[in-house]
């Protein structure tokens, strides 16, 4: 593995670090401030202007659609060349959208560029591209344990020219915002086919007949507008038969190339948190004194900042590391790598955060930082795409498999 970065990545992430520097930390207060925290009707949920302005001066400079690997529709850069840019939008959780390179979006535009019909691809991802409309996913269901995939009660039979889907899912990312127009929702099939092949993933507008969206679910007490986290209710949904992605049975597949990617972002982004952590521990351990010294030099507190840099290099070498194995040998086998970093990057982030809040006082724990909202997004990915114990379960599995 060659450690470092292509001149094409290093130009990138010199123009991505100075629109960040110019216009996205300056603008993150304004954006606050016209986003209604206390709406919590989500319905009346608004984008902030700021937000928009902001894309189109990333679309006129060219740093638009980064993330898509190896496609003409995106900056043709590899997952090892577009890592490094997913850790400096990592500084702000609002940085993603920015760029047109946030989830789930984007894991549901590499679906569609790399399984979707002509007319899916007319219809849902070129909008998705020019950042026109917003999606979501539907695949996780309130009463059955979800971190088993296989066992989705929610269906999607085929009958005749329809799919007719009914069922129940939540924590549907994204799927209040105001500009959320398609979701891939993903159910039952054919309970008789094998256990990975009894699922597809089906194309639902969100103005179908039978789409009710219930309610956004809060993380910690709040709702994360505009985006939401939705629970919604399939009463049946009827859409043509051919609004099924890459055919019937192939829905665990499908979740298997847009999953991969994904999470290569999702780390590289929980680095960027942990950076901007480590960041703001140190200006304030520097800048506060306590008992007549500054924090830098009471306790332990030396030592979570050094032992804050030894985890962030190693998370992001060995994120780096599965980077470079899924373009070279491909998802399958970067497998056991990309559940190591699910695992390491956002522990990692969590930890150092927290070491961040706890330096900060009672201010950490207030909006008047971002720590507390890193935080939440940290422990949200403890359990998205899968949750920590399920990681490791097929680390060990393939693990043991060397030795038998």
């Amino acid at each position: 593995m060659i450690f470092s970065h292509s001149d094409k990545t290093l130009e990138l992430m010199s123009r991505v670090q100075t629109f960040m520097d110019e216009e996205v930390t300056p603008n993150e207060a304004l954006y606050r401030e016209q986003l209604n925290h206390g709406e919590l009707d989500w319905k009346k949920w608004q984008v902030p202007p700021i937000m928009e302005t902001m894309k189109t001066k990333a679309k006129e400079a060219g740093l638009w659609n980064l993330f898509l690997p190896n496609s003409d529709n995106g900056a043709g850069l590899t997952n090892l060349e577009y890592a490094p840019l997913a850790e400096i939008m990592g500084h702000s959780l609002i940085a993603p959208e920015v760029f047109n390179c946030n989830a789930p979006d984007t894991g549901n535009m590499e679906v569609l560029e790399k399984y979707g019909t002509e007319a899916q691809q007319k219809s849902w991802l070129e909008p998705l591209l020019a950042g026109e409309i917003r999606s979501a996913f539907c695949m996780t269901e309130p009463d059955v344990a979800s971190s088993d995939a296989t066992n989705m009660e929610a269906t999607a039979v085929l009958e005749g020219e329809d799919i007719v889907i009914n069922g129940r899912k939540w924590w549907s990312s994204g799927i209040g915002h105001p500009k959320c127009k398609i979701l891939i929702f993903m159910g039952l099939t054919d309970s008789s086919a094998h256990r990975h092949g009894q699922h597809s993933m089906v194309l639902v507008p969100t103005d179908t007949k039978g789409v009710e969206i219930q309610r956004m679910l809060p993380v910690f007490g709040e709702l994360d507008a505009p985006f939401g986290h939705g629970e919604v209710v399939f009463d049946n949904v009827r859409v043509p038969a051919s609004n099924m992605i890459a055919g019937a049975g192939r829905g665990f597949e499908v979740a298997q190339g847009r999953l991969g990617p994904g999470r290569i972002h999702h780390c590289m982004r929980a680095i960027g948190a942990a950076e901007e952590a480590l960041k703001l521990m140190i200006k304030r351990s520097t800048s506060r004194v306590a008992f007549g010294k500054p924090l830098v030099n009471l306790g332990g507190n030396r030592d979570i900042i050094a032992n804050a840099r030894i985890a962030i290099e190693q998370s992001r070498l060995l994120t780096l590391k599965a980077a470079y194995l899924m373009d070279t040998v491909g998802v399958m086998g970067a497998m056991s790598e990309i559940s190591q970093i699910k695992v390491v990057a956002p522990n990692m982030a969590q930890k150092i955060i927290d070491d961040a809040i706890q330096m900060h006082g009672g201010g950490g724990m207030s909006n008047d930082y971002p720590l507390t909202a890193l935080y939440a997004y940290m422990r949200i990915l403890r359990l998205a795409d899968g949750p920590d114990e399920v990681h490791r379960g097929l680390i060990a599995k393939l693990e043991i498999r060397k030795y038998q």
